[in-house]
């Protein structure tokens, strides 16, 4: 159980020694020789708002009420100025319950429905477009130094998906520091992980970068503006609707960020060109991720 409460501000990291989220499968490889691999987990979590049941969601498992909150948030179906009086997690019956101070009701808007690991099956309501529109994004800049600093910590950073593959993580960045390094089956998890943390600890949003290994889509675009993050960034590529989305909301876009590469397709102002590129590395083929040969 997580009381609502001020509480320091703990940093998060992947824990890949954590043996929930990993299970070890044994198979053949391309010469039929015995191998043993690691793989994700995958487990069901239904969320509950108050006695009004929600979703039920694929996960790792990890941070259930950090994912339960901030998929809430990321939904429009709780308010940031909302009061949150606890969130219980039950590990046996994979249920995490959020409960405010007010009851809500969302059966005119809501089936019964379950959220696949699947990467497109984020779900997004003509109300939350709406609310995203009225975001109004604080200024912010990005230094490209900072951005060179950041991609580099991360990719050289243990993770799970280093280690089992088959995962998306999505990073909060101050500066050039990562701050909360979340990761999961589906990409939407793992942004909804950080918008919950930073909800349960008062985190500002207004100097932070979103980073992702994901494509920026809309999903990603509309989670970023809910949270009032100014900047997010991608090792991987883009589509149409999250460009243009980006562009009237204000959101500063970047993508394809490998080695010394980089393209900014949306609020190109906030750049601050100061690092020589004579400086900086081309990636090393040990931390190569997804989305060299195309994007993913």
């Amino acid at each position: 159980m997580m009381k609502i409460d001020k509480a320091p501000v703990p940093l998060i990291v992947p824990d890949t020694a954590d043996p929930r989220l990993t299970q070890s499968v044994a198979g053949t490889d391309q010469t039929g020789a015995r191998v043993e691999i690691k793989v994700p987990m995958e487990r069901p979590l239904t969320l509950y708002l108050n006695s009004q049941e929600i979703v039920t969601m694929m996960t790792i498992g990890d941070y259930p009420e950090y994912l339960a909150l901030g998929y809430l948030l990321n939904q429009n179906m709780l308010k940031y100025n909302d009061v949150v009086t606890e969130v219980e997690y039950d590990d046996d019956l994979q249920v995490v319950v959020v409960r405010t101070t007010h009851h809500t009701n969302f059966e005119a808007k809501l089936k019964k429905r379950t959220q696949t690991s699947g990467c497109a099956q984020g779900t997004a309501f003509g109300d939350l477009l709406e609310a995203v529109e009225s975001v109004a994004l604080p200024k912010a800049e990005l230094r490209t130094s900072w951005l060179y600093q950041m991609t580099q910590t991360i990719n050289t950073m243990p993770s799970l998906y280093l280690e089992a593959g088959a995962i998306h993580g999505c990073v909060l960045c101050k500066e050039g520091t990562p701050l909360c390094y979340t990761e999961d089956v589906g990409r939407h998890n793992a942004v909804d992980k950080i918008a919950g943390w930073m909800y349960r600890h008062g985190v500002d949003a207004s100097d932070k970068i979103l980073y992702t290994t994901g494509r920026l889509t809309s999903e990603m675009v509309i989670k970023t503006v809910r949270m009032g993050i100014p900047i997010l960034v991608s090792r991987s590529g883009f589509t149409a609707w999250g460009v243009d989305l980006a562009r009237q909301v204000g959101l500063t876009l970047v993508g394809r960020t490998r080695g010394k590469r980089f393209i900014v397709l949306a609020g190109e102002e906030r750049i601050v060109y100061d690092q020589d590129l004579a400086y900086v590395e081309e990636e090393s083929a040990k931390h190569k991720r997804k989305g060299e040969a195309g994007d993913d």
